[in-house]
Order: C-alpha cells, then structure tokens, then sequence
C-alpha cells in the first residue's frame, strides 16, 4: 500500500547526497495521450477504491521519518474533487475491537500516512488500515461509512509497531487479521544508508487481536514493499523491492511457490475481476532524479516507472501502462477502477488518470 522512498529512495537518494542536479520536475499539469494528471494532491503514495467505483482513498504521504505531517483525502472521480478526511491531533479513544486494547490513542498531528488497504470486517463494517509514521510506527484503524461521492472516516483504534520496525504497506484480511510488511529496522536511520543493502532487511508480519504480531515464514528479504493475499488469506504476495521480485508464499508453510521478476516493486493491488496484481514498478536508477525527487517542492517527481500485469497463477508478467517522461513520473501504486488505471506517487502534486484500451 507503497513507497519508494523507501526501496531506492532511501539509499540512492542519500548516496547521491543532492548532488548537481541535471533532472527536472515535471511542472506541466497537461495529458499526454491517454495518461491525464489531476495535479491537486500532496504525495498520493496509494489509494483504495471505495464501493460504487465512484470516489477513491487517497494516503497522501508525509515522511517516513515522521518529520513531515500527511493527510487521508477523499478523490472524487466525476469531478476530481479532493477533500480532506483525516488529519492528526484530534483526540478520541479507542474503540473496542478494533486493534489492539493497548493502543494509547488517537495518532498526533504528525500523523504521516503510508500503505492503506480497505477491507470488510467480520461485523459487515468498512474498515481502513493506515500505516503511518508520525509521533509514533503504527497500524491505525479507521471506521468508513458512506456511498456514492460522500464518505467519512472516523479513527477507530490502532496497533503499535513491533519494535524497531519501519512499516511500509498493509492489507486487511476477512478474519479480522492483517499482514503487513517490516521494510528495514528503525535502528537502521534513513540516512545512514550509503550504498545499496545486499543483505536481508526485513520481513512480513502477519497480526490478530489473539496473537499479536508473528514473522511469515518464507517472506525475509531486501526491503520488503507492497503486500497482498487471496482471498481466502492463505497465499500472500510480497514485494521484495531491492530483489527485484514479486513473491508467491504459501502463509501455512512458508513455501515460496513462485516468483514474478519486475523490477523495484512497489505497492500491488488486485484487478477489479480478481485475476491479475497490478504492480508498481520503479524503472530509473539515476541518483540525481532520486534527490531531485526528495528535494522538490512543486510538480512531480521525473523517475521513470510502469504498472505491471501479473499472473497470481503462473506469476507472468506484463507491462500495462509505462512511463519516462510527463504527464508523471515515480509511480508506487497503480489501481484499476472500471476503465481507468489510478496511479499515485511517493512524492508529487498528482493522481495519474490513465484510460485503458487505448
């Protein structure tokens, strides 16, 4: 549910140090045949659509180091509105069963988004779950209800990080559970990374109210990414970013089944007929965009990316939509929704609108 700031960016972006800077924010707000930016948004690093097809979740992104505060938008397709839904300071108190009965309160306002998911819960309730960094590494449960174009959120509970972890994506499962990904120890800093890690940084996390926190056999990897499951929550489908792989786990025994190659992965979601992943995938490696992309303040960061097709049976895989240039670069989260592919970034002033079929 992202993103790469933290695979690549976290380390290229470092080890190019702001060097000089030959590449360009893309400040155009024009389309480019198809691919049509909405460039009103902060960061929309990944999104969730809401049932009608009518409007989308946005996690518009801060830091993650928590410097930086973000917001929870409302994206309003007919119209390309966006409206704010959620931001940090408010106090409340948690709700019985939902999260952890520990869980201190609602986040600060340096409440900084992350992945997102939407989910059913058990109860028939519409369920958000936000990773976030400010003030605190946490899950955060919020309560959405509404239809159509008109929707709110209201803060629920949460679950506090495991210790020195730094979280990344989350998707929310039919019992109630979660899964979530560790990216690299919190002990690590951001900026201490000087060159590209060659060793394991993190892992997967499955949690219950039950049981707490517990690592998923099979998902140790080099900055672990994006994060899905069947169903049925019985496979999951993790994004190993600096492996350069999409895996497929089998939850019970830890078996790797198979493995899709797409390079940097990112955030995944499901196509809306359940039969494809849709994977984001970072394609630029030069350090100078990557620092350009971390220093800028307007428009959109220039990295070259595409969204990618892959098999959840045979884990093949195929480009859908792919980009060097404007309308956006630097794409983490590609969501289909009808016709339409949905793209956000890690950091920028736009939502891509790409029209499928042609």
């Amino acid at each position: 549910m992202q993103p790469v700031r933290l695979a690549c960016l976290s380390f290229i972006a470092c080890c190019a140090a702001l060097a000089a800077q030959a590449a360009e924010p893309i400040l155009a707000c024009d389309a480019v045949a198809n691919a049509r930016p909405v460039c009103t948004f902060q960061n929309p690093e990944d999104l969730a659509p809401l049932p009608g097809g009518e409007a989308l979740l946005v996690s518009e992104y801060g830091a993650m180091q928590g410097d930086k505060a973000g917001d929870l938008a409302l994206f309003v397709l007919a119209s390309d509105e966006r409206t704010v839904l959620y931001r940090g300071g408010a106090q409340a108190k948690p709700t019985a069963g939902w999260g952890d009965p520990a869980c201190p309160g609602a986040p600060p306002a340096e409440f900084s988004p992350h992945g997102i998911d939407l989910f059913e819960r058990p109860d028939g309730k519409l369920a958000l779950l936000v990773v976030q960094h400010g003030g605190r590494e946490s899950i955060e449960f919020f309560e959405v209800t509404g239809a159509g174009t008109h929707w709110e959120v209201a803060w629920r509970g949460c679950v506090l990080a495991p210790e020195d972890a730094w979280l990344n994506e989350v998707v929310g499962l039919a019992d109630g559970g979660l899964l979530t990904t560790k990216m690299m120890p919190r002990s690590a800093g951001m900026g201490s990374i000087e060159e590209p890690p060659t060793e394991p940084t993190g892992h997967a996390f499955a949690w219950s109210a039950a049981e707490g926190f517990s690592e998923i056999p099979g998902s140790v990897g080099i900055m672990p990414n994006g994060i899905e499951a069947s169903p049925d929550g019985k496979t999951v489908y993790l994004n190993v970013s600096m492996e350069n792989q999409v895996r497929k786990i089998d939850r019970a025994t830890g078996e790797v089944q198979a493995r899709a190659e797409v390079a940097m992965p990112d955030n995944i979601t499901w196509s809306p007929d359940g039969k494809r992943l849709l994977v984001a995938s970072l394609r630029g490696t030069d350090p100078e965009a990557f620092a350009l992309c971390e220093s800028m303040t307007a428009g959109a960061c220039p990295i070259a990316f595409a969204i990618v097709s892959v098999d959840p049976e045979t884990m093949t895989a195929s480009d859908v939509y792919a980009s060097d240039g404007p309308p956006m670069g630097a794409g983490t989260v590609g969501l289909q929704v009808g016709d339409e592919l949905f793209i956000g970034s890690f950091k920028g002033d736009r939502v891509l609108r790409v029209k499928l079929g042609q």
